[in-house]
């Protein structure tokens, strides 16, 4: 695994003109299995296991048991996020301000 940068880019509005934002630091991983299978991996942040671990997956993703590490690995990955990001907007949500106008009486 090796560590580097990685320009990250915005869009103004979302969807207008393109434009760099900064840097952000990213793990890379490329390996090859005894079986043969190449995996890659990259990950944000300085996490060399996990890049590690991210190309082992898309190895063993390429072979026959993809279908078993899908339910076994990856669904349970992705409930789990699901659950940390419903959790994450519940706690935005109840920090929710509501802003209004006031219409004050010289103003009428």
């Amino acid at each position: 695994p090796e560590i580097g940068a990685v320009m990250v880019r915005g869009r103004i509005g979302g969807s207008g003109q393109p434009f760099n934002l900064g840097e952000m630091t990213v793990t890379r991983c490329a390996l090859r299995l005894a079986s043969g299978a190449v995996g890659h991996g990259h990950v944000q942040g300085r996490d060399k296991d996990h890049a590690r671990r991210a190309a082992v997956l898309d190895a063993l993703m390429q072979g026959d048991q993809a279908d078993a590490l899908r339910a076994a690995v990856l669904e349970v990955l992705q409930a789990e996020e699901t659950a940390r990001r419903a959790t994450r907007a519940a706690k935005a949500a109840a920090t929710r301000v509501e802003f209004f106008t006031m219409v004050r009486g010289e103003d009428q």
